[in-house]
């Protein structure tokens, strides 16, 4: 397993695209521009930005994948394959679950440092838009991973000739899926700064899970792709609306230096 995991993380710097780069820094910088956070007037916000990506990940390689493997052992030693796949629906939440767990929790990781070294007191526009920054930092650094991916594997616009706008799903999927992660991150942000750490890490977990389920709805034959997709833009979209609201919702926010 643990080979598994090294090339698990290898792969997220393999076979890079000048193409799929680009198109994950523009769809990072077309969603967090509605934050607005101030990354040129406080510029160890990018370095929450690099700090939440890299250890996004590390914490998907070395905790989330072993765990879910371990959940899906324990899970073999009780019922067969075949109540396993019967009962998929239900049978697959603690590994969905884990997923949000571990990599809302790692997002936060820096939001939290600067909400210690601030003596646990911080404006909450601010925590919200250093959850946004954090939020973008996984957002675009997945999006580069799949990107390449996507690029690595021959795609060229003569596939959107042959295939039609299906073809489109896999940039259409991580625009969103980027907008989600700045969106949710912002909200995680938001609560702590309230006072309620734990409660909204919970909640963005939930909102992660909720989201990652689709595939297992898609797994299921409940979902098609074109589904997916819809799914994972209605949510994305009705959570960057709350968040908006929340960030701009009171005038005296914006006189407020952050």
């Amino acid at each position: 397993m643990l080979e598994q995991m090294i090339d698990f993380f290898i792969s997220w710097f393999t076979n890079p695209s000048i193409v799929g780069i680009g198109l994950a820094l523009a769809f990072g910088a077309i969603w967090l521009v509605g934050y607005w956070p101030p990354l040129f007037k406080r510029y160890w916000l990018w370095a929450v930005l690099v700090s939440s990506a890299i250890l996004s990940l590390t914490a998907v390689t070395f905790i989330q994948i072993p765990l879910q493997v371990w959940a899906g052992q324990a899970l073999n030693h009780f019922w067969s394959q075949e109540v396993l796949l019967k009962w998929l629906l239900l049978a697959s939440i603690p590994t969905i679950l884990l997923s949000g767990l571990v990599q809302e929790g790692s997002k936060l990781v820096p939001v939290v440092v600067y909400w210690w070294r601030s003596g646990k007191t911080v404006d909450p526009k601010l925590g919200l838009a250093i959850g946004a920054v954090a939020g973008a930092g996984l957002g675009v650094f997945e999006a580069v991973w799949v990107h390449n991916i996507v690029f690595a594997s021959g795609w060229n616009w003569e596939l959107v000739s042959s295939s039609g706008l299906i073809a489109l799903a896999p940039f259409w999927e991580r625009f969103f899926a980027v907008a989600f992660h700045i969106a949710v991150s912002a909200l995680a942000g938001w609560g702590l700064a309230r006072g309620w750490g734990w409660q909204f890490y919970l909640l963005a977990s939930f909102l992660h899970a909720l989201l990652n389920y689709s595939v297992v709805l898609f797994q299921a034959g409940l979902f098609t792709i074109v589904y997916i997709e819809i799914y994972v833009a209605v949510v994305a979209v009705l959570v960057t609306a709350v968040v908006l609201w929340l960030r701009w919702r009171s005038p005296e926010l914006d006189e407020l230096e952050i």
